[in-house]
């Protein structure tokens, strides 16, 4: 009668080498899965918050627009200025009375597309502004590739510039805004005026 050694063959140590390398591997390009996911959603996350902090901010800045119109370097400018597409001119120029809460101060500002493909807000200093106030410039969304703006008459008609036909209008019935981001998504929003 032949005896057995004590221990394993070499067949079944690699065997049990080559499952463990298996199950490791599996674990590996699972984990890497759960990393990649979480990264994802961590990347969409701030992108929905800019977004949403952009558009509160639309909001906010429109809702407290104010009928007053402004005196400036050229004479008086409307309350409520807009453009169709000027290259590295905001889209749409406003006076804003403070906010309720004091934090801030009535000012004229704007909102434009940059070079850099950001919507940028601009702020001066105050509502009439001397002829050599520069505004600061802010950027609230990179990676737009369009920014367009649309303003609804007292006719109840949808227009590009703002006012309309030479009207002296103070402010528009409503804005609709519409984003274009780089990766073509596209967020439209409309905010009441009046």
């Amino acid at each position: 009668m032949k005896r057995r050694p004590n221990g394993f063959t070499l067949i079944e140590l690699l065997t049990t080498l080559l499952i463990l390398s298996l199950l490791a591997l599996m674990s590996y390009r699972g984990l890497n899965a759960v990393l990649d996911g979480r990264a994802q959603a961590r990347q969409e996350t701030e992108k929905w918050r800019r977004i949403e902090s952009f558009f509160a901010r639309f909001e906010r800045d429109v809702l407290l627009a104010s009928p007053r119109a402004v005196r400036s370097e050229s004479g008086s400018a409307p309350s409520w200025r807009a453009q169709s597409a000027a290259p590295l001119e905001p889209r749409l120029e406003f006076s804003r009375f403070a906010s309720a809460d004091g934090v801030d101060t009535a000012r004229r500002i704007a909102y434009g597309l940059n070079e850099k493909r950001e919507i940028e807000l601009w702020v001066w200093p105050g509502l009439d502004t001397a002829p050599t106030a520069m505004p600061a410039r802010y950027p609230v969304l990179a990676g737009v590739t369009a920014l367009e703006l649309h303003y609804l008459s007292p006719e109840l008609i949808w227009v590009d510039v703002w006012p309309v036909g030479g009207a002296n209008l103070a402010l528009p019935r409503a804005v609709r805004l519409r984003v274009v981001l780089a990766s073509g998504e596209e967020f439209e929003r409309l905010f009441a005026l009046i």
